[in-house]
């Protein structure tokens, strides 16, 4: 998470100018009447927000204007589906900002790297996954949990650096060369933290994943063999 102060005004506008579209969007694109139909879905999108507001909270401060936290993004948008975790990640942001734990200017810049691109991520593999409709379900778990963790946690560092670089207000460390060893200790985690918890829902709550296909996943293998003699 990146503070005003080491943010240029140009880029805290142009982070609002994209992630606001990207919310109404997301809000638009919401089931909003099977939402308020099923009170099982509200009590999973509430509880997704305080979760997230939760974990973002544990995080590091830094004096130089930048915060470490987890993101776990990847659990939310295979749980919820992606405009239901963009709204989700915008409301655990706006609960960071009242408790004075996140800027008002750079909430849009935090948006787009914490929210709208690990979103983006997860359902671009998630997508990817469902195209190749593999039978197993590991293959859901590692490439839609694991892997899409450890590649949106990994781009987000990327694209934060490259923002801070760009804009030249941050004080760049001099031991940036060395940082790639430090990315494992990063990525690892959060790949595990989504991971399991994928790993969990699917499989003791399956139902509640809204990208995983409980028919195919979880058919019988010899109703296949069956059908083909």
């Amino acid at each position: 998470m990146i503070s005003a102060a080491v943010l240029a005004p140009q880029t805290l506008g142009i982070g609002w100018l994209l992630y606001a579209p990207v919310v109404l969007w997301a809000i638009l694109r919401s089931p909003w009447v099977e939402l308020f139909a099923d009170r099982r879905r509200q009590h999973l999108l509430f509880g997704t927000v305080f979760a997230l507001f939760m974990l973002w909270l544990v995080r590091r401060d830094f004096d130089t204007g930048v915060s470490y936290h987890f993101i776990g993004m990847t659990a939310v948008t295979l749980l919820l589906d992606w405009p239901l975790a963009i709204v989700g990640g915008f409301a655990a942001q706006v609960g960071l900002m009242l408790l004075g734990r996140q800027d008002l200017a750079a909430l849009g810049v935090n948006g787009l790297l914490l929210v709208g691109l690990p979103v983006l991520v997860t359902e671009g593999c998630a997508l990817l996954v469902e195209r190749a409709q593999p039978r197993n379900p590991f293959v859901y778990i590692f490439c839609s949990g694991f892997f899409a963790a450890a590649l949106s946690a990994l781009l987000c560092l990327l694209f934060g650096l490259g923002l801070l670089w760009f804009d030249g207000l941050f004080a760049m460390p001099e031991w940036l060369e060395d940082f790639v060893g430090y990315l494992w200790l990063i990525i690892f985690p959060e790949a595990f933290i989504n991971g399991m918890v994928i790993s969990a829902l699917v499989v003791f709550c399956p139902e509640w994943l809204e990208t995983f296909n409980r028919t195919r996943y979880l058919s019988a293998p010899w109703k296949d063999d069956d059908s083909q003699r």
